[in-house]
């Protein structure tokens, strides 16, 4: 006996976001760059497209909060991750992807040997940090700055970045004559840095975070791409970019 049209569109309709689930991955802004490579890789590998929504990590956790439908969210610290867990707004524990690399940076030959003096110069007249409030980079500038005695010295000086996205911006335009960044800066782009790292002693390790949520219940493809993220493959881009 044959099955009515119309029950067989139904069941069409039924199967289809199982084969064709979309992924929507909130992406700290260190990771602009390096997300498109991961995205690419991925694609080359299952056939699954990701939708990345870059943006801070604090607002990013805020938009999940209230809401918004992503469904992995890679974080630049654990503190927010596990503060989405904590509130029930996961399917898995926060787990740890990679260790960021905090650098100082600028389009400018202004020497970093002794970058706690080069700060402290007449020449230098704004440094730009990311907003230490929600942005781990940002936070781990404001501890180096600390740990060497000089963030009073220089805290006129400082302009916020909403963003290591906006932080980037304003040190390859020269918008600002040094900035500290995430080193994954360096490969990503053309225009000539003169940078240091940053000894990860004198900052608390930058930890960053990947959480499955809530939204991707049921999504086998969000599923993948969470696991994707711990594969050899995914660790070698990593590792290209600078992250430990």
């Amino acid at each position: 006996m044959k099955k009515p049209i119309s029950l067989i569109a139904a069941l069409l309709l039924t199967m289809g976001p199982a084969f064709c689930q979309g992924v929507r991955v909130a992406v700290a802004a260190n990771l602009q760059s390096i997300v498109k490579v991961l995205q690419k890789d991925f694609k080359q590998k299952t056939g699954i497209e990701i939708e990345p929504i870059v943006g801070a990590s604090g607002n990013l956790s805020a938009q999940i909060k209230n809401g918004a439908p992503y469904d992995v969210f890679l974080s630049a610290d654990m503190n927010f991750p596990e503060t989405l867990f904590k509130e029930g707004l996961s399917l898995k524990k926060p787990v740890v992807y990679a260790l960021g690399s905090l650098i100082i940076c600028s389009s400018q030959d202004i020497g970093f040997e002794n970058w706690e003096r080069v700060l402290m110069t007449a020449r230098i007249k704004k440094i730009v940090i990311a907003n230490p409030a929600i942005a781990p980079y940002g936070k781990a500038a404001k501890e180096a700055l600390q740990h060497k005695g000089i963030i009073n010295e220089v805290s006129s000086k400082i302009v916020y970045g909403e963003s290591i996205s906006q932080v980037n911006t304003y040190i390859t335009t020269g918008v600002t004559e040094v900035g500290f960044t995430t080193q994954s800066l360096i490969k990503d782009t053309k225009t000539p840095l003169y940078w240091r790292a940053i000894d990860p002693k004198i900052y608390a390790p930058i930890e960053q975070g990947i959480i499955l949520l809530k939204h991707a219940n049921g999504n086998a493809n969000a599923e993948k791409f969470y696991q994707y993220i711990f594969s050899p493959a995914a660790r070698t881009i990593f590792k290209e970019y600078g992250y430990r």
